[in-house]
């Protein structure tokens, strides 16, 4: 698959799906401009390879905070707060990143000639749909976002469509479920409880446990982008998924199994969230009519990422 368009920028490349895409992008010898604002989440260690490549470029900045945008093809956004318990306990910087951010790169977006202007790719979550008890939520359900950081994401969505509509940009969206994968930030499910377990303690699971999510890989998550960029249609929404739904327990489960840890050693039930969605899944037919399927199974992914973990547990 290529890609006739050149020059990337990717605000957010140095976070966790971000990185994975720039490295596929530079893999491929595509021009990358890396913008980020290095938080607290960003992985010095996983980007560090990323200089090695003379195509690639890297400018510290806050989307929300830019006045100028490179000249580009196609701008991937990643840029966001995602860690719902924080969003839960300060929801404005949120708003602030993923809302006013993304109307922000709108504004540097339509600033440009019409022929100069690039493809906006916005990268959104399952969760704008809000929780669902049965079946799985295709591309025009209503969004129902029940916490602040869906809410936030939902709101970016709104503001890129009045966009393309008055300003006429071009652009795509890809509402992911849950990834998983090596050199997560520690404060999500699978890398917090493999960590938790390693140092002696129990990994903590909210409620009962009985809460399912879809799984996708984030190598499978890179590629998925990549080809809605490369086949996906003007002004498109595009759901991915993995093949995998589990519940919170079941993960747990598996990751004390591959530990060699007793199941009533290795878990704690602590207070349930504000707001928690039982259940998302999304119907991504229309991506797998591209040609693209996720390609790593979630206990072939589970076990590199305990393995990996074990052996570097430092973030």
């Amino acid at each position: 698959m290529s890609i006739i368009k050149q020059k990337f920028v990717v605000t957010g490349g140095n976070g966790f799906i971000g990185k994975n895409f720039v490295r596929l992008l530079l893999e491929q010898n595509y021009d990358v401009i890396n913008i980020d604002k290095l938080t607290y989440a960003s992985d010095k260690k996983s980007y560090a390879s990323f200089y090695d490549h003379e195509n690639y470029s890297f400018i510290h900045g806050d989307i929300a905070e830019l006045d100028t945008l490179p000249e580009c093809d196609v701008l991937v956004n990643f840029a966001a707060e995602s860690h719902v318990d924080n969003s839960i306990r300060s929801s404005k910087h949120f708003t602030t990143t993923n809302t006013l951010g993304v109307q922000n790169m709108l504004d540097l977006v339509r600033a440009y000639e019409e022929n100069l202007r690039p493809i906006f790719v916005q990268i959104s979550t399952d969760e704008v749909y809000g929780d669902i008890t049965d079946g799985a939520n295709s591309e025009t359900d209503v969004l129902r976002p029940s916490n602040p950081y869906s809410a936030s994401k939902a709101a970016a969505e709104n503001i890129l469509h009045a966009y393309a509509r008055t300003y006429d940009l071009e652009f795509k969206v890809v509402r992911m479920s849950n990834n998983f994968g090596c050199r997560q930030y520690p404060e999500k499910l699978i890398p917090r409880s493999i960590l938790r377990i390693l140092s002696g303690k129990k990994a903590q699971i909210h409620g009962d446990g009985s809460y399912r999510r879809n799984w996708l890989h984030v190598e499978d998550a890179a590629r998925s982008i990549f080809t809605i960029v490369a086949k996906g249609e003007k002004n498109q929404i595009y759901n991915v998924s993995g093949n995998e739904e589990l519940s919170n327990l079941d993960v747990v489960n598996k990751i004390a199994s591959l530990l060699d840890i007793d199941t009533d050693d290795a878990i704690e039930f602590v207070t349930n969230r504000p707001g928690q969605d039982e259940r998302y899944a999304v119907d991504d037919a229309k991506i797998r009519a591209l040609g693209w399927a996720p390609e790593i199974d979630f206990d072939q992914g589970l076990a590199t990422i305990v393995e990996q973990t074990k052996q570097d547990p430092h973030w």
